[in-house]
């Protein structure tokens, strides 16, 4: 999915053989948040982030850190988030943290992302 060219910041920025990936939020291409609950939001927003360290130059492999916000009631709720991020971004080290509120209407999921350049 092509990221969203209307977003009002950068989508990574590198600095210091560091890729700085802003948080990918679950947006469509139109910039429309997706439908269809956490799971479906994580899987958007992983593969949004993804797309960001590509255009960057760098991949999952790449991955140093993330931080992962999730607007749940239960800690089940970041369970179910992280079950689908861990498949499809590994294991890197990360920081899971259950929220109040997103930036965009109904956006459930975010997740930003620090990897290695080169």
């Amino acid at each position: 999915m092509p990221l969203w060219d209307g977003a009002p910041y950068e989508y990574s920025r590198s600095a210091g053989g560091l890729v700085f990936a802003a948080g990918a939020c679950p947006l469509d291409e139109h910039g429309t948040v997706v439908g269809g609950g956490l799971e479906a939001q994580a899987e958007c927003a992983a593969a949004n982030l993804l797309a960001a360290l590509a255009e960057a130059g760098v991949g999952v492999d790449s991955l140093v850190k993330t931080t992962i916000y999730v607007v749940g009631e239960e800690r089940r709720d970041l369970v179910r988030v992280w079950d689908v991020v861990s498949a499809v971004l590994g294991r890197a080290p990360s920081t899971l943290l259950g929220v109040s509120f997103l930036g965009y209407p109904g956006q459930l999921v975010e997740i930003e992302a620090v990897a290695a350049a080169g």
